[in-house]
């Protein structure tokens, strides 16, 4: 809620990227009562750094629901949920991920199953199945008063179930990875460039405005660009491809927006 004159003024629906990379990824989202975590994917001490930058408090955090259980998303589990009792929602699959790794023992669980919605406050949750190299990936779809946001950061290739559920969308958060040159020219070793370029891996910019192109419904007013590649990948460019595709699918009035791996994004809506 925000204070002018001495009236509350009603926020709605608002959303910030704090920073997605492979050095981590996580996603503030918040209605008027409620405030989560799309993955937590940096140290606590960062994540309350990230959100003390937009006027946010992790003490104020109901939960943190989990895309998968890699580590740039999941680092800073264990110290939100001792320092604030933040409950974590994932999927069993998810859950199983993270617990392979002993720091990660001892972590009370909230489960959703994929493709069923749940509820946090007066938040709707929506997960649905990415194809990623994890146990059972997901992005989300998060609905409040109206509004619908999309968030996927991490999957190897455009799917039909993911166009579907991105297209009622206001605002989607989705992987611009990397440029195929870049990538192909890189210093990275040969298997890992073919992991990040498999169907399990991540999307290149090719891929990724294909997809936007196709979800981009009648109601998208913002694209952010997420998780790009500090080695492969060049901002400009990614936006580039963005902007060009949502262009040719007759959606130039939709805005492209970056997203940082080392400071938060805009606000959602967007002044």
């Amino acid at each position: 809620m925000a204070r002018r004159d001495g009236y509350t003024l009603a926020m709605g629906l608002r959303f910030c990227v704090l920073g997605s990379s492979s050095a981590g990824n996580a996603t503030w989202v918040a209605s008027d009562t409620t405030a989560i975590l799309v993955d937590a994917g940096f140290s606590a001490r960062t994540l309350q750094a990230r959100l003390a930058a937009i006027d946010a408090d992790a003490s104020a955090l109901a939960a943190v629901v989990l895309s998968h259980e890699h580590a740039d998303h999941t680092a800073g589990l264990p110290r939100l949920q001792r320092q604030y009792g933040v409950e974590i929602f994932a999927n069993e699959g998810t859950r199983e991920g993270v617990e392979r790794d002993p720091a990660f023992e001892g972590l009370r669980w909230r489960m959703f199953v994929t493709g069923q919605p749940f509820v946090i406050g007066d938040l709707r949750i929506h997960p649905f199945a990415v194809p990623h190299d994890a146990y059972d990936p997901v992005g989300f779809l998060i609905e409040h008063d109206g509004a619908t946001i999309g968030i996927v950061t991490d999957l190897g290739t455009p799917t039909s179930l993911v166009c579907e559920r991105l297209r009622p969308c206001r605002a989607i958060v989705l992987e611009f990875n990397h440029e195929e040159r870049m990538l192909l020219d890189s210093s990275r070793p040969w298997p890992v460039k073919q992991r990040i370029r498999s169907r399990q891996g991540h999307l290149s910019n090719r891929d990724a405005s294909s997809l936007l192109a196709e979800a981009a419904g009648e109601a998208l007013s913002d694209v952010f660009l997420a998780h790009l590649s500090v080695e492969c990948n060049d901002p400009a460019m990614a936006a580039q491809w963005a902007e060009e595709s949502l262009r040719m699918a007759g959606r130039a009035g939709v805005r492209v927006r970056l997203t940082h791996p080392d400071r938060p994004s805009e606000i959602w809506p967007c002044a």
